[in-house]
């Protein structure tokens, strides 16, 4: 690893790069990784036969470019996600990380500033500096929370080009109120601020949670973000999207590549889609086995967070970075996030959670 580092230094590497990190999360060969939120249920039989029978079709003609405007994907997505929208709305990349650094391509840049509200997502500050984008770290408060005066008044403050809201938030698992949303949107009208929503794990929020979905219209500066990676088990394929006004996907087609979504990407995705009750049904069970972990953790005398994600962010650990080698020694991994007293953990099958759960009784009854 010096030597790697010896070598990197060496480059003619953007001043702006050196010294930081790759994002990314261990990867170690354990009976039980919990680390990275991923969706843990396999593929469902029918779904399995129909993707592989899509992309054999697609096969036919990959010495052809894919259609570049991937338009019966846009469809697709459209009518999954209902609220009115149309193919126009939508646009998709390898990845929600993909369609974030689009947007910032498109939006952020030299001379403008990215605002989201920490701890939150780990790519961000990453993305803005791929992009030349000034990355401000905003603030929440002392339990994670984030409230609508607080929100406004930071973008008032900081008067960003491009604000980054998380909802669910990833490390906290925490929705935001819709109320959130539009008081940063207007806070930042006056400078024009493009609002983007993460709502990567939205799917496994409780049932009433609000999706900012339904705020679109008459906001053309709104766009949020969803992916096939969590909900859909799909974090191989690389499938992520938004919706927004369409004059939003016209900006990102000044800067996206060309044929950027490959042939097997979108006939994965329709697939998918076209099967998504059977696949969403996983999703249930994940929320079940995620509501039993924050029971459990809680009845440990743990201090688990409220969690409308496919993961629990949990504290109450004088020793956190002891805990999370416990658990590894028993062969269950799950993410330090770098905030101490705080672990966070996948919420995967029954027999995974089972696991983790045991796991960490052993643990805490040990002392």
């Amino acid at each position: 690893m010096t030597q790697n580092l010896d070598r990197l230094n060496a480059l003619p590497l953007r001043d702006d790069l050196r010294g930081k990190a790759p994002y990314g999360a261990p990867q170690l060969d354990v009976a039980v990784a919990l680390n990275t939120n991923e969706n843990t249920h396999p593929v469902p039989a029918d779904v399995h036969t129909a993707i592989v029978e899509e992309v054999a079709a697609a096969a036919w003609t990959l010495n052809r470019y894919p259609d570049r405007e991937f338009t019966a994907l846009r469809e697709e997505l459209a009518a999954y996600l209902g609220h009115g929208l149309g193919a126009e709305h939508l646009w998709a990349a390898n990845g929600s990380n993909e369609i974030l650094q689009q947007i910032l391509q498109a939006f952020g840049g030299p001379g403008r500033s990215l605002l989201t509200f920490v701890p939150t997502y780990s790519m961000y500050p990453l993305l803005a500096a791929g992009t030349h984008t000034a990355f401000v770290a905003g603030e929440r408060s002392a339990d994670f929370g984030l409230t609508a005066q607080s929100a406004a008044e930071q973008v008032r403050r900081h008067r960003p080009d491009v604000v980054f809201l998380c909802s669910p938030n990833n490390p906290t698992g925490t929705a935001l109120g819709e109320d959130v949303v539009t008081a940063v949107y207007e806070a930042g009208e006056p400078f024009r601020t493009v609002v983007v929503v993460d709502e990567a794990y939205a799917e496994f929020s409780h049932a009433g949670t609000g999706t900012a979905l339904s705020l679109l219209a008459d906001r053309p500066r709104l766009i949020v973000t969803r992916t096939m990676s969590k909900a859909f088990a799909l974090a191989g394929a690389r499938l992520g999207y938004f919706a927004a006004a369409p004059e939003v996907a016209d900006a990102i087609r000044l800067v996206r590549l060309p044929y950027h979504l490959s042939a097997v990407t979108q006939a994965t995705a329709l697939a998918a889609l076209r099967h998504s009750e059977a696949l969403l049904a996983n999703v249930e069970d994940i929320k079940r086995q995620r509501d039993r972990i924050v029971e459990e953790l809680g009845r440990l005398g743990l201090a688990p967070a409220a969690s409308d994600s496919n993961f629990v962010f949990f504290g109450g650990m004088p020793d956190s970075r002891a805990m999370w080698q416990a658990l590894l020694e028993d062969g269950v991994l799950v993410r330090d996030v770098g905030i101490p007293g705080h672990l966070r953990v996948t919420a995967g099958t029954e027999e995974e959670t089972t696991a983790f759960l045991t796991s960490m009784e052993r643990i805490v009854s040990a002392g």
